[in-house]
């Protein structure tokens, strides 16, 4: 399991336009300015955000993207798995019930479990909320 660029950049998209909030609509071409990413690569990330029902998008002259929820009601977890797809440290645990020919009588899996809980669970604790009250340097996404 490793958070592709796609997931960082989602990531810092949606700290972005929480920071800036209170600003109304944020548009790509600000974001992409502020978080130095191209227009072309926010654009192939957008989209799965709006599918998720994470962010609206408003078209027009005043137009640009916004939250739907609170930054509080917002984890990390939930935004990386909208442009990545569930997250899982092995590919036996990728969906609810375990096809795994081996699964039964894996003597690894409980392991393999345990590990991907932890890792669901921390993600999970991080709200957006999180990153608006430190700043950038505190943390490497």
């Amino acid at each position: 399991m490793k958070i592709s660029t796609k997931g960082r950049y989602a990531l810092r998209m949606m700290i972005d336009i929480a920071q800036h909030q209170e600003e109304g609509k944020i548009s790509l071409k600000d974001i992409a300015k502020r978080q130095e990413i191209s227009m072309k690569y926010l654009e192939q990330i957008v989209s799965p955000l709006i599918h998720a029902g994470l962010i609206r998008s408003t078209r027009g002259a005043q137009g640009g993207y916004s939250l739907l929820r609170y930054p509080n009601d917002y984890n990390v977890l939930e935004i990386i798995e909208a442009v990545e797809g569930k997250m899982a440290v092995v590919s036996c645990l990728e969906t609810q019930s375990n096809t795994c020919p081996r699964y039964c009588s894996c003597p690894t899996i409980p392991m393999y479990e345990g590990l991907n809980k932890v890792i669901r669970e921390y993600l999970e604790n991080y709200s957006l909320e999180d990153f608006l009250h430190k700043g950038f340097d505190d943390y490497v996404i």
